[in-house]
C-alpha cells in the first residue's frame, strides 16, 4: 500500500474485532523487527502498513475523546519513522494524513493547529517534491507553471496529489488570516478540479465536497461562486449514499449559512440528528458531525 490521505480517513474500509487485534499484534511486529534490524524492505512495507492502518482502526471509533487522547502519541511514532527513512513519500503522505486530522479536526487551540497542520504541509511538500522534481515549493510555482504540472498528471497519480490537497486544505483553514495563504487557493482549487478528472473513482465524495466548500467560502471577487458549490454539495450528499453525515453538516456551514437560507441549514441539520452514525470506517467522523450539527442548530438563533 502506497499511502492514504487525509479523506480516505472517511471511506477507507477497516472494521473492529478481529482485524483490531491483528493490527496491535502488526505494531508489535514492526517494533520488534525495528529493535532486531531485520530485513530494510520488510520494515518499509511493515511500517507503510502500520502508517496507513493507524488512521483507518481510528476511524471505527465512535468516541472521539480517546482519539484525541491517542493520537499524539501515534504522531511521535510516525515522526519517529520519518527520521529513520526521511526520503520516503509514502512515510510522509501517511504521517502528514494524521497530522492534518488531528490538527484540523481535534485541536481547538488556533496556534497549535497552525502548527501542526504546518508539519503536515510540510512533510506533504517534501514528498510531493520527492516524487515531482517540477513540484517543489508550490508557493513560489507560477499558476500557469502549476497548471502545467497538473496537466501532466494521470489517474496513477491521483493518490498522491489527494493527500496534498488535504493536506493543503487543513493548512489554509488553519491560517485563514493569513493572505500569503489565502493567495494561495486558485492553485488548490486547480489542484481539485484536476483531481476531479483524473481522480477515476478515487475518493470521489471528498474532491467534490471540497470543491464545494471552495466555492461557498470565498467572495466572487476571489473566485467563489456559491451556485456552483451548491451543486458540488448535492453531488457529494448524491455520491456519499448517505454515509458521509459530515457533507449535509458542511453543506449546512458553508453554504447555507453564508447565503443565509436559514430553512435549508435547519433541514439539513435535523436530517443528519436523526441518522444513524454507525457507518463502519465513517463512524468517527458522523460522530463529530453530529456534534456539530448540535451546536450549529443550536446558535442558528443568534446566527441568522
Amino acid at each position: 500500500m502506497r499511502h492514504i490521505g487525509t479523506g480516505s480517513l472517511r471511506t477507507g474500509p477497516f472494521g473492529a474485532g478481529r482485524q483490531s487485534s491483528q493490527w496491535a499484534r502488526r505494531v508489535v511486529g514492526v517494533i520488534l523487527l525495528l529493535l532486531l534490524g531485520g530485513c530494510g524492505s520488510i520494515i518499509d512495507n511493515a511500517v507503510d502498513d502500520v502508517a496507513a492502518n493507524l488512521t483507518r482502526s481510528m476511524m471505527d471509533q465512535d468516541d472521539p475523546e480517546t482519539v484525541r487522547q491517542a493520537a499524539p502519541a501515534y504522531l511521535l511514532m510516525l515522526d519517529s519513522f520519518v527520521q529513520g527513512d526521511p526520503d520516503n513519500p509514502s512515510m510522509l503522505y501517511n504521517t502528514a494524513a494524521l497530522y492534518s486530522a488531528y490538527g484540523g479536526v481535534f485541536v481547538d487551540d488556533p496556534v497549535r493547529a497552525q502548527k501542526l497542520t504546518a508539519r503536515a504541509w510540510s512533510y506533504v511538500q517534501r514528498a510531493l517534491c520527492i516524487e515531482y522534481d517540477d513540484a517543489c515549493n508550490i508557493s513560489s510555482i507560477t499558476f500557469d507553471d502549476w497548471n502545467v504540472f497538473l496537466a501532466d498528471r494521470s489517474p496513477k497519480d491521483a493518490e498522491a496529489l489527494f493527500g496534498v490537497a488535504t493536506s493543503w486544505l487543513a493548512f489554509v483553514r488553519a491560517n485563514a488570516s493569513d493572505y500569503a495563504v489565502l493567495a494561495q487557493l486558485p492553485k488548490a482549487e486547480a489542484l481539485l478540479n484536476r483531481l476531479g478528472d483524473i481522480n477515476d473513482g478515487y475518493e470521489e465524495v471528498n474532491i467534490t465536497l471540497y470543491l464545494g466548500v471552495l466555492n461557498s467560502i470565498r467572495p466572487a471577487a476571489l473566485g467563489g461562486n456559491p451556485e456552483k458549490g451548491q451543486v458540488y454539495f448535492k453531488k457529494a450528499i448524491e455520491l456519499s449514499e448517505g454515509t458521509d453525515l459530515g457533507a449535509k453538516v458542511s453543506y449546512a456551514r458553508f453554504y447555507a449559512r453564508t447565503l443565509y437560507e436559514r430553512e435549508l441549514h435547519d433541514k439539513l441539520l435535523k436530517e443528519v440528528l436523526a441518522a444513524d452514525v454507525r457507518k463502519g470506517a465513517s463512524t468517527l467522523l458522523n460522530v463529530m458531525a453530529q456534534d456539530e450539527a448540535k451546536r450549529l442548530l443550536e446558535s442558528a438563533d443568534e446566527y441568522f
